[in-house]
């Protein structure tokens, strides 16, 4: 009987040469155009509503037109398998969250995610490609339960609001989403629109859809 650590490495070899080949099958057939991202209003468009509270609201809402769109919950999702594609699929080949979110030792995020994008092959990449915490999946939940969410410092990652600003507004991985590479839709507006909509957002009071 094949030793147990010589059938997990056997596992391990066998799913990247999977992984291996359907990169390979891709690779051969050109990448898709990438879609044009859609519009966002910008934050300014919000100011002619008098109620503080209505307007903090109506700022998330526009916000969430990012939050909620594929190239975000794809990586927030309520399981511990990534999803991809537009439609939200499950990963293929099958990866699973890991400790700390960069995947399972010997199938790491890194394995097949480079530093940047691989048009050639459609996969993405990033210096950091990995999942958000299973305390901030986004999957299936509404925008009012994600902005108590991303607010609940229990469940952020103990971040303050100026902090989840700056996440929002400069991480690079979350930059990625308007740069996806061939065939994936870009997450609406821009990054500078985004985080100027959570700016105004965070300085109306931080409300949260009903």
């Amino acid at each position: 009987m094949m030793a147990p650590r010589i059938m997990a490495l056997t596992g391990i070899a066998l799913g990247l040469g999977l992984a291996g080949a359907g990169i390979a099958r891709q690779a051969a057939t050109p990448a898709p155009a990438r879609a044009p991202a859609a519009a966002l209003k910008p934050a300014s468009a919000f100011a002619g509503i008098a109620d503080r509270t209505a307007r903090s609201v109506a700022l998330f809402e526009e916000a969430g037109k990012v939050i909620r769109h594929p190239r975000c919950v794809n990586c927030h999702p309520r399981t511990d398998r990534p999803l991809q594609t537009d439609a939200g699929t499950p990963h293929q080949p099958l990866v699973v969250r890991g400790a700390d979110g960069h995947g399972a030792p010997g199938l790491e995020c890194r394995t097949c995610h480079q530093l940047t994008n691989v048009d050639s092959a459609r996969v993405p990449g990033h210096p950091d490609w990995h999942l958000a915490p299973a305390s901030m999946a986004w999957e299936g939940k509404s925008l009012g339960d994600i902005c108590r969410q991303i607010k609940d410092r229990a469940r952020n990652g103990n971040k303050s609001l100026t902090e989840i600003h700056h996440h929002m507004a400069e991480d690079s991985l979350v930059g990625w989403g308007w740069n996806p590479g061939a065939g994936r839709t870009p997450a609406p507006g821009t990054q500078a629109e985004f985080g100027a909509l959570i700016k105004a957002w965070i300085d109306t009071g931080a409300a949260c859809p009903a």
